[in-house]
């Protein structure tokens, strides 16, 4: 995650999801990915497809997961990208991940769509808009193997739509929600349960 935010409070991290989307593409993998703030180092943006920065960084530095956490976050891509594809029928997705900085088992991770909606498109005619939904969640590992796991959740859609047609006339509809969640649960498992 972008060095600049590395010292920042989990609860900081996790609020700072309100921004419109942006896509870049991984020309090595040949596949689009969304550009935002977990990803970024910089004015370099890391693809979850072949985990290298686009442009590339001269010294070859940057955040990567460790490789645990890389595992996790290339299945939970090829996952997301699936559920996006037969739910939203188009637009772009990513999942990022990424670890708390205090060791064992405490992570968190990024799901995130895009999707934009295009009057070429004769189901959208007189339609043009974008769909952001970000999805930010935290899994922090009780003190000891007793204690609860505290899981937390943070959702985000942003929509803006104009719709232009001779009965409606013109109309814009733009907004976003906001959600979160917070729960604690026991568990006898680490973080390789959640990656089987």
């Amino acid at each position: 995650i972008n060095a600049e935010y590395m010292g920042d409070s989990e609860d900081d991290l996790l609020q700072r999801i309100d921004q419109p989307l942006n896509v870049c593409k991984d020309e090595k993998a040949g596949k689009l990915f969304i550009e935002c703030d977990y990803n970024r180092d910089g004015d370099n943006y890391r693809s979850p497809w072949t985990d290298q920065y686009f442009p590339p960084i001269e010294d070859g530095s940057g955040f990567h997961p460790n490789p645990e956490l890389r595992n996790l976050e290339m299945k939970a891509n090829s996952l997301f990208d699936a559920y996006r594809h037969l739910y939203f029928e188009g637009g772009v997705s990513s999942v990022y991940m990424w670890s708390m900085g205090r060791g064992g088992a405490d992570f968190a991770a990024c799901f995130m769509v895009k999707k934009d909606v295009s009057p070429g498109e004769k189901k959208y005619e007189g339609m043009t808009g974008t769909w952001n939904s970000i999805h930010v969640f935290s899994v922090t590992a009780g003190g000891m193997k007793s204690e609860p796991w505290e899981y937390k959740l943070t959702s985000t859609v942003i929509v803006s739509m104009a719709i232009t047609k001779p009965r409606l006339g013109q109309i814009d509809l733009s907004g976003n929600v906001w959600h979160r969640s917070q729960k604690r649960k026991s568990t006898a498992n680490q973080i390789r349960t959640i990656s089987q």
